[in-house]
């Protein structure tokens, strides 16, 4: 592996000369994503060949195209569909999904629910900033109660889904939650995420100050990345608070962590013992 450094690094598996400049408002944490992934990806020793990279569609979605590995841009909330295909196909390689909020819980929430099931062996990251950001800023499943967006100009009324609960139900071997504010905590999870069997979740906390801040009392991006400072705290401590202390703060880091085999493991054992193996 190459011993290369911050932006050095990150050129090296950048299509910089051909999908530049990028799409992203200036203060969102979806930038911050990319580099953590190529970060953790760098970290494993993974060659670029090795590695496919499969997006929805939304400003999460772009981050397929930017990035040198094998890549994929699908249609609205079906990420994880080609994904499952790709990893059923190709079991040695490390199928990582890039989904937004909307994407992942919404139309594709489904799909979600069930590749966790399965348990296939793809790490899926959930770029979650609450809203719809390309498409608008309309309201979506993570949008918090009470919340404004253009969708819900007098505030959202319905619960909002919580991405760790809803995958930890579902039966995923890992279960993370990071932000964008806690850069070198969301390189190891993602970093495991990708090393552990089984389907690997790893949702990110990201701000959309375009279109959810200004909506929320949070005017520039610098008012939400502190948000997410005051407000994210370790699963450790927040354990320790009272149960009204916890209603203003949001746990992170991992909450389920299992080496169950991955369902292409195991059907590829099957195929095996149909044909005479062992």
């Amino acid at each position: 592996m190459v011993d290369m450094k911050g932006t050095q690094l990150i050129h090296e598996y950048l299509r910089h000369n051909k999908k530049f400049p990028h799409v992203f408002c200036a203060g969102c944490g979806h930038g911050i994503v990319l580099g953590s992934l190529i970060r953790a990806i760098h970290g494993l020793g993974l060659s670029k060949d090795e590695v496919c990279v499969v997006a929805g569609i939304g400003c999460s979605g772009r981050l397929a195209a930017y990035v040198d590995f094998n890549t994929v841009h699908t249609t609205h909330g079906r990420a994880l569909t080609f994904a499952t295909g790709i990893k059923m196909a190709k079991p040695g390689m490390h199928v990582i999904v890039v989904m937004g909020d909307g994407d992942s819980m919404a139309i594709g929430g489904n799909h979600l629910i069930h590749a966790a099931r399965r348990n296939i062996g793809v790490t899926a990251l959930i770029l979650n900033n609450n809203i719809y950001g390309m498409t608008g800023g309309q309201c979506s499943p993570t949008t918090p109660s009470g919340s404004f967006s253009m969708t819900t100009p007098m505030g959202q009324m319905e619960q909002s889904f919580d991405c760790v609960e809803l995958c930890s139900a579902a039966k995923a071997n890992y279960v993370a939650r990071g932000t964008v504010f806690h850069v070198k905590k969301l390189d190891q999870m993602i970093m495991d995420g990708i090393s552990n069997p089984g389907f690997g979740v790893v949702e990110i906390l990201t701000p959309c100050h375009t279109q959810y801040g200004r909506k929320n009392k949070y005017r520039t991006p610098v008012d939400m990345y502190k948000m997410l400072k005051k407000d994210v705290i370790d699963i450790e401590r927040y354990n320790k608070l009272s149960e009204a202390e916890k209603a203003k703060k949001t746990p992170s880091g991992v909450f389920v962590q299992k080496d169950e085999p991955g369902l292409e493991e195991k059907f590829y054992e099957m195929a095996a013992n149909c044909q005479g193996g062992a």
